[in-house]
């Protein structure tokens, strides 16, 4: 089985055997429609990245959330892992809201912890919000840093509900 293969005359790479036949995706042709995420009602980048990102319409990539104050930009929680734990959420479902999602749509979270020992009181809190029944699957890594010096990062990849467009039906 072959797989993509660029083709050395056109630059073109044929997609055969990758699961789409008989398309051709030219040098530099985008297929992949990208959406920029913002509100104001969690915390603004603090470097040259985005809240989230909507690709090909349900797919959202949440940037990594630490628990700040979306109007203050204080740190909640100094030292409070549960505490930081909670705002972290709380951020990325304001950034999922503002995306057409909510926290029940998120397939994938990873938690980034400064000291693993802060797992159990993390998790108490994110139980909170995902039930273990329908809970996205998850990865917990222990971090030597995190920026502002906080307890917990939490990011998330979600699949919104396609947007509902009404069919107009006209009266005869």
């Amino acid at each position: 089985m072959s797989c993509c293969c660029p083709d050395r005359e056109s630059g073109s790479q044929r997609l055969s055997n990758c699961g789409i036949l008989n398309h051709t995706l030219l040098p530099n042709q985008r297929t992949m429609t990208r959406e920029v995420i913002q509100t104001n009602q969690a915390p603004a980048p603090v470097g040259p990245y985005n809240q989230a990102i909507r690709a090909d319409g349900p797919l959202i990539f949440v940037a990594g959330q630490i628990p700040l104050d979306p109007v203050s930009g204080a740190i909640v929680g100094t030292d409070d892992v549960g505490k930081q734990t909670q705002q972290a959420i709380v951020n990325l479902a304001a950034i999922l809201q503002a995306a057409g999602a909510t926290l029940q749509d998120v397939v994938k979270t990873t938690v980034f912890l400064i000291d693993i020992n802060d797992f159990g009181a993390m998790n108490a809190v994110y139980a909170q919000y995902f039930a273990e029944a329908s809970a996205p699957a998850r990865a917990c890594v222990e971090v030597s840093r995190l920026p502002k010096d906080v307890r917990v990062e939490i990011d998330c990849i979600a699949v919104a509900a396609p947007s509902f467009t009404p069919i107009q039906q006209s009266v005869v």
